[in-house]
C-alpha cells in the first residue's frame, strides 16, 4: 500500500475569518497547491483514493489536483493518527491512498509509521510525504518513497 500525505498549502490567518474551518488558501497557497498537484498527477496511479479534511483550505488544495475526492471528519484539524489510519485502512488497503490534511496529525502519522523517536515530524505547507508499506522475508516495512515541497518543483 502507498500512503501519500499532503499538507494543505498556505492559508490565510485565523484572525481574518474567525473560524478555522473557513480559512482559505492565500494566492501563494494556490500556487503551491497547483505546483504540487501537477507533480502528483504525473506520479499517482489513476485509481488512487483521495481523502481530504472538510476544512476549506484542504478542499481547495485537493481540488487543484482535478480528481474526485471525498472529505471526512476523521481528517479535520483536531483528528488523530488512529482516525487517519483507520480511514485509509493502513496498511491493509490495496493500491494508493492520498490524504490532504493538517499538521500536527500528518507529522505524527509519519513519525509513527517510520518508528521515529520524536512524536511528530515537520511537514511544510503544501508538501507531500509518500510512504509505502511492503512485506519482506523478515517482516513488514514502511519506506519513504519521496518527500516533495512545492518550492523545489
Amino acid at each position: 500500500m502507498d500512503l501519500i500525505l499532503w499538507r494543505h498549502a498556505e492559508a490565510i490567518d485565523l484572525e481574518l475569518v474567525g473560524d478555522d474551518m473557513l480559512r482559505s488558501l492565500t494566492p501563494r497557497g494556490e500556487k503551491q497547491a497547483a505546483r504540487m498537484a501537477e507533480w502528483l498527477d504525473r506520479q499517482m496511479p489513476g485509481g488512487a483514493k483521495i481523502w481530504a479534511s472538510p476544512a476549506l483550505r484542504t478542499e481547495q488544495t485537493a481540488r487543484a489536483l482535478g480528481r474526485k475526492f471525498k472529505t471526512s471528519p476523521a481528517l479535520a484539524p483536531l483528528a488523530t493518527v488512529d482516525q487517519l489510519l483507520e480511514l485509509t485502512q493502513w496498511p491493509q488497503a490495496k493500491g494508493c491512498v492520498l490524504v490532504v490534511g493538517h499538521q500536527p496529525v500528518l507529522g505524527q502519522a509519519i513519525a509513527r509509521l517510520l518508528g521515529l523517536h520524536d512524536s511528530d515530524c515537520a511537514v511544510k505547507k503544501g508538501a507531500v510525504w509518500w510512504l509505502r508499506h511492503r512485506e519482506r522475508e523478515n517482516g513488514a516495512q514502511t519506506v519513504v518513497v519521496t518527500v516533495q515541497s512545492p518550492e523545489v518543483l
